[in-house]
């Protein structure tokens, strides 16, 4: 991998991905150990909102594995960008809802102090780095150039919808999800794609399509898996297949966007 133009990160960021990851363990919980999880969780999670916030978490604890991985401008760029939009919100969000915290126990003090020093240190690295072009990216074709900007539109818009009106947007969520829960992870998405849009390094479009894999992988698996033990979702509903359809096409475009970044790869490689 040349390093003129995508050098490594200081040791600190490495240090600051490893304990990301140890911290996004215990939120990658929720998905795959919700019995032991949610009764040490800072707020207490129906067993819907606990897969939704645990598939999320393991996508991004894998999107931080890539950056502890690679330790290069590219992908930290993308995945700095969106960790820090999307602890930005968290922690907004946190403080607009301060009445699910029980800050007689300690995990919510944890929370905060975890959310806002992310949004530090996330903030720090992309300002010092505020000037370094993006590393050497792919030339995308006319059907990628077009399309990407309609989807970071698309996820940006609604993401913004559940911020300011999570209860009309969040409507064909197939399980009463409260405004708290529904705001976490789209505008970060709309971000990154935006970012890999206008500068697209290998490294990068292959993390954001992983990212967006997972992302629509997980929450329709955790949904069926939920669903299986309490039998709560009207699957023929028409806001159950308008969420479905939602997250199949956000987990299908990032199926797109690994195969677009290993083909890139592979003819390098064949360089």
């Amino acid at each position: 991998m040349p390093t003129s133009d995508n050098p490594p990160f200081p040791a600190a960021l490495r240090l600051f991905s490893a304990v990301v990851i140890i911290v996004l363990i215990v939120g990658a919980g929720l998905f795959f150990a919700p019995v032991l999880v949610k009764p040490r969780w800072p707020w207490a999670v129906t067993p819907f909102n606990a897969r939704f916030l645990g598939g999320f978490y393991t996508a991004e604890m894998v999107v931080m594995a890539a950056l502890l991985l690679w330790n290069r401008w590219s992908p930290a760029r993308l995945v700095l960008v969106m960790a820090f939009i999307f602890t930005v919100i968290v922690s907004v969000a946190s403080f607009l809802n301060l009445g699910y915290f029980n800050f007689g126990r300690k995990a919510p003090w944890l929370w905060f102090l975890v959310y806002l020093a992310s949004v530090a240190v996330s903030g720090l690295f992309l300002w010092r780095a505020r000037a370094r072009p993006s590393a050497k990216g792919v030339t995308l074709n006319p059907a990628w150039r077009g399309y990407m900007p309609v989807e970071s539109a698309i996820l940006g818009l609604y993401g913004v919808g559940l911020l300011l009106f999570p209860l009309t947007f969040s409507s064909i969520w197939p399980w009463p999800v409260d405004a708290f829960h529904a705001q976490v992870i789209f505008l970060a998405g709309a971000g990154g794609i935006y970012l890999v849009w206008r500068s697209a390094p290998r490294e990068e479009l292959l993390v954001l399509g992983l990212a967006q894999f997972l992302v629509g992988l997980l929450a329709i698996l955790g949904l069926v898996i939920t669903d299986a033990a309490v039998h709560r979702i009207d699957w023929p509903a028409t806001g159950t297949l308008c969420w479905l359809a939602l997250f199949g096409w956000i987990g299908i475009s990032g199926v797109f966007k690994l195969y677009t970044a290993s083909r890139y790869f592979s003819s390098q490689s064949a360089s």
